[in-house]
């Protein structure tokens, strides 16, 4: 597999960075990721993204929750064995309450680990090829190219109007 060197173009707009993220597959160039200070809806809309999954981790997390919610009402009930009024040791109507409120706990469990999950966090590699200044009021777009066209790709950024930070 060729080299590939990352650079980045930094834009003051949102609206040429989104459309600098449209035009790189027809320059040649792989789109690797963009940073933003502010949440941008055009450049969200350019990325193309895919529905997340995160909701089906919820719904497993909700559902191995209200098994095991009435799971453990019944495995305590069985244990101590009290017979109160004559009624049945174990009885669901009452353990309603409790799968409910284990629906709720492991829907969250899942949720949490569905987006650590989906958004592959942590990712210490992408602090490589950051730039501070899009934290402020950069738009950046890291591109890649194979080696020996880095300096059609810087050219393509700054044609877009923006400025140019190369990554090793």
């Amino acid at each position: 597999m060729p080299a590939e060197t990352c650079i980045m173009g930094l834009f003051k707009d949102d609206g040429k960075a989104a459309k600098v993220i449209l035009d790189l597959p027809a320059a040649g160039f792989s789109f690797r990721r963009a940073h933003s200070p502010i949440p941008s809806h055009r450049i969200l809309e350019a990325l193309k993204l895919r529905k997340g999954r995160v909701g089906w981790f919820t719904l497993t997390g909700g559902i191995i929750g209200f098994f095991a919610g009435f799971a453990l009402a019944i495995f305590t009930s069985v244990q101590w064995n009290l017979i109160v009024s004559g009624k049945p040791i174990v009885s669901l109507i009452p353990f309603f309450i409790v799968g409910f409120e284990f629906t709720i706990l492991f829907s969250v469990f899942g949720n949490v680990i569905g987006l650590l999950v989906c958004s592959r966090l942590p990712d210490y590699g992408g602090l490589a090829s950051y730039d501070p200044r899009c934290s402020g009021e950069h738009f950046g777009v890291l591109a890649a190219c194979e080696a020996g066209r880095e300096g059609e790709l810087m050219d393509f950024f700054q044609k877009k109007g923006g400025e140019v930070k190369v990554f090793a």
